[in-house]
């Protein structure tokens, strides 16, 4: 019976009840799209650097991570191979040696970083292979041949078939030196990258370097970002084993960028204040609706009490109320938020003059959202507990009126 007289008494007037319900399903849209938007540009942000450089994962000699020196190397990568074939949702993986020298072409000389790769692995953990914007990725039968950073090949003034002069310390103390053919020109997107360092093949690096069979970075990629916790603590359990060398870590992708997760952070944070803002907004506007309504009709509730309503009837049908007018605002919010995100999702919102700004990030020119079960009633949901919350005090008031002041109420 509640029931019934509260759907009844939501729609006594339409007006103010249809601009509330529209009210709530805006909130709730922007929620749902503006969710959706962080993630998908947090999602493109963690892939484009996990996808360009460091993995999900990478195994490393402890403080390699701080202080990239020559000799922190892994000496015996043989074993981490042999562990990673068998290691559940662990995709792909490659190892990487890097080392700092000076790179001279015939009119100047700059530091950068050389990073010997596995090229046919390196194509199948990385997207350095689409960031060839001139020339040809690595092969495996290469040998003194270079993919160079573009805004480096700007500095030195080479460009395809150009001989680059390599020059610095090997592991053993000697000196490392060696003539390289540029075969490709990359752009990543990220200029600190792109204007610093060149790729070799490993195998080259190694001899140039007096490695042997060293490496400084086992990088790897799994089949799920959530899945990179658990091998990473499998991995990790492994390393403390026998049969591997002291010393060595398995550092996650978060680990390995902190820069990138504090700005996702402080993005996320900045988000979480505007959607407070929104849902105060919401909540004064229930505690509104529902306080018209107590004194519009404070002389019925003390009619209905005379003739032997109990108050805590009266109260029920309020939040019946409350939760038939917020449930339709926030069904309508959640579908219309899908609608617009979806249609988003698949044309893409060109970025404009951001794309400069963000490209630091290796984040494409448009971003799409990440519609998800998350993010379609996460914020949503919230609104509705706040709604039923903000309810509660119309609701208390009409609980404490008596029947003789409610009757004389104006």
């Amino acid at each position: 019976m509640e029931i019934l007289m509260a759907w009844r008494n939501v729609w006594r007037n339409p007006r103010r009840t249809i601009l509330t319900i529209l009210a709530i399903a805006f909130a709730c849209l922007l929620l749902v799209f503006m969710l959706s938007m962080q993630i998908g540009t947090y999602e493109v942000m963690i892939n484009a650097t996990v996808k360009t450089r460091t993995g999900h994962l990478q195994i490393l000699r402890n403080g390699y991570n701080q202080d990239h020196k020559i000799r922190k190397a892994i000496q015996q990568p043989e074993p981490l191979a042999r562990i990673l074939d068998r290691t559940p949702h662990v995709t792909a993986y490659t190892f990487r040696a890097n080392a700092f020298a000076l790179l001279s072409s015939d009119l100047r000389t700059y530091g950068g970083l050389i990073t010997g790769i596995d090229p046919g692995k390196e194509a199948r953990i990385s997207t350095m292979a689409d960031t060839v914007r001139k020339g040809r990725f690595l092969k495996d039968s290469d040998t003194n041949t270079a993919l160079v950073g573009a805004l480096l090949a700007k500095n030195l003034k080479i460009d395809l078939g150009d001989e680059l002069v390599v020059l610095g310390s090997a592991l053993d103390g000697s000196v490392a030196a060696t003539v390289l053919k540029v075969a490709g020109i990359f752009s990543s997107g990220m200029d600190d990258y792109d204007r610093s360092a060149i790729q070799v093949p490993l195998s080259h690096f190694q001899n140039v370097f007096s490695m042997g069979r060293a490496v400084h970075e086992t990088v790897i990629t799994c089949d799920s970002l959530w899945n990179v916790g658990q091998v990473r603590d499998s991995l990790q359990k492994e390393l403390a084993g026998p049969g591997f060398e002291p010393g060595l870590v398995c550092l996650s992708w978060d680990e390995l960028t902190p820069g990138l997760i504090q700005s996702i952070q402080m993005d996320l944070g900045g988000g979480i204040i505007f959607y407070v803002i929104l849902m105060v907004m919401v909540a004064f506007s229930i505690m509104n609706t529902f306080l018209m309504a107590v004194f519009e009709r404070t002389r019925e509730f003390g009619t209905l009490m005379a003739m032997g309503a109990n108050p805590g009837r009266l109260t029920k049908m309020l939040l019946f109320e409350s939760t038939f007018l917020t449930l339709c605002g926030i069904v309508l919010g959640i579908v219309l938020g899908c609608i617009i995100t979806l249609w988003t999702q698949h044309t893409g919102i060109p970025l404009g003059d951001a794309e400069g700004m963000l490209r630091q990030y290796g984040i494409p020119g448009v971003i799409r959202p990440k519609l998800s079960l998350a993010t379609a009633l996460a914020g949503p949901s919230v609104v509705f507990i706040i709604t039923l919350l903000t309810a509660l005090v119309p609701a208390i008031k009409v609980h404490r009126l008596t029947p003789v002041d409610a009757m004389r109420a104006a």
